[in-house]
């Protein structure tokens, strides 16, 4: 479809293998809630200071979590792609960079990765070293020696720190959510922990000047939409890390009216696609350095053009 790179997100298994989903609680993304040989595991845990009750990769062997098939996380929102429901198998890192790279030279181009580490402080207090796993999953695939376009992010700065002290070449960059505290900087200083608010002043991007490449942030940091969802920005941010020689990336520019600000939100319901490109315009017109897209057909034809 034309994309210059795509972005899995990477969670633990109990062995360690690196398992591609957007978090380590399942029962929403797989039919693993359906499997009574694993009905067992259900179980409550605390990821990131929050509760959080289901079924969990790390309680799982990487050939268990290969049995389950993926699933819609949204099949309201989204019923074609709900109808490929439990057709499709879990995958690991390895087999994403795999598949990236033949693509690349089946197309005839250059396509990226762009990894996101997910949770690395609550899985090093499982006892798992989450930059040990990547940089060797990486150097393994081929993919650690800086001739393909490798991007590495995380919302924990350490990891990212720590992946840079072990010598992997890549554009490093820090996922922001418009509200909160990063839980690595939490666990190791309580209530001191900087905001995201505070990171992305100009005080705290000077901070970041020069340690990281870039910074990625929630759209809605950009598009500062008001209590009643009208939009007031674009913001300063993207000029204010531009000063400071950082990338700015934004997520996630989606079409459907559950996802649009309420100015940009039409008819048809939460699924129904509003005035998409009335937001998505807004976020071409401030100079950012990338966006991602859940829809790559609209977001290359759009951001392109």
């Amino acid at each position: 479809m034309g994309v210059d790179a795509v972005e899995p997100d990477v969670v633990v298994s109990r062995d360690g293998a690196l398992v591609v989903r957007h978090e380590n609680e399942i029962s929403g993304t797989t039919d693993v809630a359906e499997r009574p040989e694993f009905a067992a595991r259900r179980t409550t845990k605390t990821v990131d200071g929050i509760s959080i009750t289901g079924w969990f990769t790390e309680d799982f062997t990487w050939a268990e979590l290969a049995s389950l098939r993926c699933r819609e996380r949204l099949p309201e929102i989204r019923p074609a792609s709900a109808s490929f429901d439990d057709q499709q198998p879990v995958m690991r890192l390895r087999e994403v960079l795999d598949a990236v790279r033949e693509a690349s030279l089946e197309h005839g181009r250059e396509i990226g990765v762009v990894l996101e580490i997910k949770h690395a402080t609550y899985f090093g207090s499982l006892g798992w070293d989450v930059a040990a796993l990547v940089e060797a999953e990486l150097r393994e695939a081929g993919w650690a020696s800086g001739d393909l376009p490798l991007t590495i992010e995380s919302f924990e700065s350490t990891v990212l720190f720590a992946l840079q002290e072990r010598g992997v070449p890549a554009t490093y960059i820090y996922l922001l959510e418009a509200k909160g505290r990063p839980f690595d900087l939490v666990a190791q200083r309580g209530k001191a922990a900087p905001t995201y608010r505070r990171i992305v002043s100009p005080a705290g991007l000077d901070d970041l000047a020069g340690r990281i490449d870039g910074i990625s942030v929630d759209k809605r940091m950009i598009l500062a939409p008001d209590r009643l969802g009208r939009l007031t920005g674009p913001s300063s941010l993207v000029a204010d890390a531009h000063a400071r020689g950082l990338a700015v990336y934004t997520w996630t520019a989606r079409p459907e009216n559950h996802f649009l600000i309420g100015q940009f939100r039409g008819r048809g319901g939460p699924s129904a696609f509003g005035d998409w490109e009335g937001e998505w315009s807004v976020l071409q017109e401030c100079g950012l350095d990338a966006v991602f897209v859940d829809h790559p057909d609209l977001g290359v034809e759009f951001f392109r053009r």
